[in-house]
């Protein structure tokens, strides 16, 4: 259910139900001559779209586009990156995460296809988005409860899982738990096989391989890109959201 679209009967219906409410996270940035500038959200929204199709109750709210892209692949000048600070996202996913919360929602996830690699510790965008959630969530449990709202026995049941009130907002990515070992069938890459193959599946026309001349060497295993290939990468990562969703 795109959130843009619903009227209110059916988010209240929603919020009732607790169902999972999606949020795709993406950057504009340079990916080698041959892509467009919006792989990364290209590939997070087709993967959610693909959830949807299968568990159309879902909430998918509309895509936030300007992460920290970073300039590590190359300057902005003539090849269209456009970078906003991590430390700048901070206060508008801490608006974006509020305001979800007074609406009355407590099953929020973002998803990023940007600089997973090291998703463990954290890159920018996802970094400032976890702790605008945590920050959201603190300051949300205290107005409510008051400090030392852990300690009462309202949370006695904390550990248990049963009411962790910082599940009301996780940050994932795409390819979380390696359903079926789709990291050795789909390796990541920047501009590569991977993606190229994606952006293939998702938008061909936007794809022009004839531009890989070899200069850059992330993107030269673009040219063995295919369609196929990156339907099946896609649909492995949606199988992989749904088990963050809990709806596997």
């Amino acid at each position: 259910m795109q959130y843009l679209k619903m009227l209110p009967y059916q988010i209240r219906e929603a919020i009732k139900n607790n169902v999972p409410v999606v949020l795709p996270l993406g950057v504009v940035e340079y990916h080698a001559e041959h892509l467009p500038l919006g792989v990364d959200c290209f590939t997070c929204i087709n993967v959610i779209e693909r959830v949807e199709a299968r568990h159309p109750e879902i909430v998918v709210l509309p895509p936030f586009y300007y992460g920290a892209a970073s300039l590590a692949v190359a300057a902005p000048e003539n090849n269209g990156t456009v970078h906003v600070d991590a430390e700048k996202l901070i206060p508008v996913a801490k608006d974006i995460f509020h305001g979800l919360l007074r609406v009355g929602f407590r099953n929020i996830h973002c998803f990023i296809a940007h600089q997973t690699e090291e998703f463990r510790q954290g890159m920018p965008t996802d970094l400032a988005f976890r702790i605008a959630g945590r920050q959201t969530i603190f300051s949300w449990l205290e107005k409510e409860s008051g400090e030392g709202w852990w300690g009462t026995e309202k949370f006695s049941n904390y550990y248990s899982g049963a009411n962790n009130p910082f599940n009301w907002i996780q940050i994932h990515t795409t390819r979380e738990h390696d359903l079926n070992d789709h990291s050795k069938k789909f390796p990541g890459d920047h501009a590569g096989k991977l993606e190229t193959s994606e952006t293939m599946a998702i938008y061909p026309d936007t794809v022009e391989l004839d531009r890989i001349d070899g200069s850059l060497w992330y993107a030269r295993a673009g040219k063995e890109a295919a369609a196929e290939y990156g339907d099946a990468a896609l649909e492995a990562a949606s199988r992989d959201v749904e088990i963050s969703l809990g709806l596997a």
